[in-house]
């Protein structure tokens, strides 16, 4: 089931902190099946790549993206079970999540994807979504990924819209995007629910993977920290769904789910800028991250009318970092 019922346990589960959400290897930080996480839709694979070593994974059921986080690698896909590679592309990648916007490919259900990085290794997300229809290959460059400054003042934050409905088509059930959220921002507010309670538009899963910069502003580095909020409200309870009220300390690696429920601030502590991929899928015919806020904070939008917004964001661009992002060069 996409929404499971009341339970101490499933109220304790939504938080994967580091090392609990890896795979059985060490080149796996990050191995999350919809069963694992106890819903029907989306995914996550981190693998870490030794230089010329290649690993070969299969899609199996679902589509995904394949997105560098540090690191360049190359991606070759094939269908499953024939020989001839269907396509190859070259990623660039980047240092860090904290210095670049990257390039990425898609990459169809019943795949056999190889990933190859070079001298240096490389990191690599692998955000996943269950569907019905294999779509070929294709490769997204970072100049075309759109870069939005969302919020104001100390709301404000660096959205990087690379697998977002209307800019990014080719994909039956699969979204996902970026933020990174200067030190001391807040961002994912006011809160908001996406679940089957009234009046939400859409039903959408959703993953929350963090990184968390260290002293210098781009590495990333488990001495960081920052807080995640998730919650449930009556209207939750009345539909039966699983109570949720968690104030999550996260840190570098770690996973929140959100299977229903509000969610929202996500808060990177001074000092720590606070990076998080967001990956989506729901049961709807079409891909849809429409939401509505908790109405007792969604006052709060209107006060950014008159409110400018944080100069350091965006934080990065396809070209590097961004002018006024701290610790990074002007571009």
């Amino acid at each position: 089931m996409g929404f499971a019922p009341p339970g101490e346990e499933h109220r304790m589960s939504i938080f994967r902190p580091w090392p609990s959400v890896a795979g059985p290897g060490p080149g796996d930080p990050v191995l999350l099946t919809p069963q694992d996480a106890g819903w029907n839709h989306a995914g996550l694979r981190v693998l870490r790549l030794e230089p010329g070593v290649p690993r070969t994974i299969e899609t199996g059921d679902a589509e995904a993206f394949v997105l560098p986080l540090a690191g360049g690698l190359t991606v070759e896909v094939a269908p499953h079970g024939e020989r001839d590679v269907e396509a190859r592309f070259e990623l660039t990648g980047r240092e860090s999540v904290f210095t670049r916007v990257t390039d990425f490919a898609y990459v169809g259900r019943d795949s056999t994807v190889t990933l190859l990085a070079g001298e240096g290794g490389a990191e690599v997300a692998l955000p996943s979504a269950r569907c019905t229809a294999r779509r070929p290959p294709k490769y997204g460059p970072a100049e075309d990924v759109p870069v939005e400054v969302r919020g104001a003042g100390p709301a404000t934050r660096q959205v990087t819209n690379f697998g977002v409905p209307g800019l990014w088509e080719h994909a039956e059930r699969l979204m996902a995007c970026e933020l990174i959220t200067p030190p001391g921002n807040w961002s994912s507010y006011p809160p908001h629910k996406h679940d089957p309670t009234d009046p939400c538009p859409v039903v959408n899963e959703e993953i929350y993977y963090y990184r968390i910069a260290g002293r210098d502003q781009v590495t990333p580095s488990r001495d960081g920290f920052g807080v995640h909020r998730t919650y449930t409200g009556p209207e939750h309870a009345k539909a039966g769904l699983a109570e949720l009220d968690e104030t999550l300390q996260v840190r570098d690696g770690d996973v929140v789910l959100v299977p229903h429920g509000y969610h929202g601030p996500c808060v990177a502590a001074p000092g720590y800028p606070m990076y998080y991929l967001n990956v989506l899928a729901g049961p709807g015919e079409g891909r849809s991250m429409a939401f509505c806020d908790d109405p007792a904070h969604t006052w709060v939008r209107g006060e950014w009318d008159d409110m400018p917004p944080d100069p350091r964001c965006p934080v990065t661009s396809a070209a590097g970092r961004v002018r006024n992002a701290p610790g990074g060069p002007d571009v």
